[in-house]
């Protein structure tokens, strides 16, 4: 898989697209559509090929197909978070100054005369000044313009804004499309993504299982402290070596909890819970002011060592 404004083929949400096209086709479509669905499922890249359709560049060699991968079709405007030049990563919102050009773009005639398109993907983090631009521009839409906006959590979007879209739902894709998304990707790593490409890739960055090994060892209280100190150096030194062990380590917490509500433990349950919450905010912490990864390291090995 590669970037979702050059990835053609769509795997697991034929579905979805059906539902796009015959609205299309029967002349009834909607000015916005909200495409949600886990992190990683796919979402962009189906907002993509919906914009190739309305483009007209459904075929790859197309001038049009190729100015949609180049970023340079004058009738397709992405909204995504930007690069934080300072911390080199991505900002942790979309602020209002990356929505201000597409009032600008929507009231332009299209430059080949169809529909223009704006993609929105991430509208989760849309900030509260961001989300009232966009909502501005979803209650007097211009003619001819679609609007995509794809988040993993609808919830966190203002109301108002959900009730102006129609919603297309995506679901997890099937152990045969993992499959056939990703032949390159171990079963191991395909069956722990969940139906979630994305995921998997994230996953396989673990190339020789060091941090799901000290994932394993965390949890079952089994970690050393000389032990620990190099592995924490090592992990924070790779690229996605903190996210991947926060993710795993939450995610084998929440097991731990749900597991423990389901025997009736509920002390049990709402310790791991709390857990799971003060992984959240040392992760978000570590990552928002460029803190130390590897002190945060041994600091959730620490929290979460014999929960």
């Amino acid at each position: 898989m590669s970037d979702p404004r050059h990835t053609l083929d769509l795997y697991g949400h034929a579905e979805a697209e059906a539902t796009f096209r015959q609205a299309l086709a029967g002349g009834k479509l909607h000015h916005a559509w909200l495409i949600c669905g886990p992190a990683g499922i796919g979402k962009a890249t189906l907002a993509f090929r919906l914009a190739r359709l309305l483009l007209n560049a459904e075929n790859p060699d197309s001038s049009q197909a190729r100015r949609i991968a180049a970023g340079t079709h004058g009738d397709l405007l992405e909204i995504s978070r930007v690069v934080d030049e300072k911390k080199g990563r991505l900002r942790g919102e979309i602020t209002a100054a990356d929505v201000r050009p597409v009032q600008t773009f929507l009231h332009h005639t299209a430059t080949e005369g169809g529909w223009r398109v704006v993609i929105v993907d991430g509208a989760e983090y849309l900030n509260r000044f961001a989300a009232n631009a966009l909502l501005k521009i979803l209650e007097e839409p211009p003619p001819r313009c679609i609007l995509l906006l794809t988040t993993s959590s609808p919830g966190a979007l203002l109301p108002t804004i959900r009730s102006r879209c129609r919603m297309l739902t995506l679901s997890a894709l099937s152990d045969a499309d993992m499959r056939a998304a990703l032949p390159g990707i171990s079963a191991d790593v395909l069956a722990r993504a969940h139906g979630s490409p994305g995921r998997a890739l994230f996953l396989s960055q673990d190339r020789d299982g060091a941090i799901a090994s000290f994932v394993a060892e965390i949890l079952a209280g089994q970690v050393r402290g000389s032990e620990t100190m190099a592995l924490s150096e090592r992990i924070a030194r790779e690229a996605e070596g903190f996210a991947l062990l926060c993710d795993l380590l939450g995610e084998g917490l929440a097991d731990r909890a749900r597991s423990a509500a389901r025997r009736g433990d509920l002390a049990k349950a709402d310790l791991t819970a709390r857990q799971c919450s003060e992984l959240d905010t040392l992760r978000r912490q570590t990552e928002g002011f460029n803190l130390d990864k590897a002190q945060a390291i041994r600091q959730a090995a620490e929290l979460a060592s014999g929960s």
